[in-house]
């Protein structure tokens, strides 16, 4: 399914095997996951360049995320032995050391095909998802492979999608971070924003 027809909808369900935060094989069901968000992210391949680094930096705000009810889970098309390789792999030595979040074998691609990313039938884009409480994606965001992707607008999305969660009435105009002013959903809301932070 193309991935801009995911927003709004469901999140495709999958069972797979993971290489889980204590190094044991396990498997993750993403729809077992519903009452928590999910940052569901793609990467291309284990002992590349770029995934090391967003691996790792996910991992460096993962507390954040569990603060705010949200699992993150990191998928390739890589092998779960090979997952476990690379977590047993230094970091000084191009390895990602001993995340604390699970990373999802995708071997026979049907994950990344799925969720719209999959790239000349080879490797998953560095595709992020970002699916709420009740299973349905709320965001998604697809990078070409050399560019890496920023972690804290992960996080500042997480706090988007919980506030207008809470605050029905209002909406998150660009650039909003939590404890920032929102926007009422009305002419005269936009309106007022506007007048005072337009300029």
């Amino acid at each position: 399914m193309p991935i801009a027809t995911l927003v709004t909808q469901q999140a495709p369900d999958f069972t797979a095997d993971a290489v889980m935060p204590d190094n044991t094989f396990g498997q993750i069901t993403i729809s077992s996951l519903k009452g928590k968000n999910v940052v569901l992210f793609f990467y291309p391949l284990d002992f590349t360049f770029v995934c090391p680094s967003e691996i790792l930096a996910f991992n460096k705000k993962l507390d954040e995320f569990k603060k705010r009810n949200t699992e993150v889970i990191g998928v390739s098309i890589d092998s779960k032995f090979t997952h476990l390789a690379w977590k047993n792999t230094p970091v000084e030595d191009g390895g990602i050391g001993n995340i604390q979040y699970p990373l999802v074998s995708d071997l026979n691609k049907n994950i990344a095909r799925e969720y719209g990313i999959l790239f000349n039938e080879s490797v998953a884009l560095r595709g992020l998802f970002l699916i709420d409480t009740k299973g349905v994606i709320r965001h998604a965001v697809i990078n070409d492979l050399p560019l890496g992707r920023n972690v804290a607008e992960a996080l500042r999305m997480v706090d988007a999608l919980q506030f207008v969660e809470t605050h029905g009435d209002q909406v998150c105009p660009a650039n909003w971070q939590e404890g920032d002013e929102a926007m009422k959903a009305t002419e005269e809301g936009v309106a007022s924003y506007l007048a005072k932070h337009a300029k």
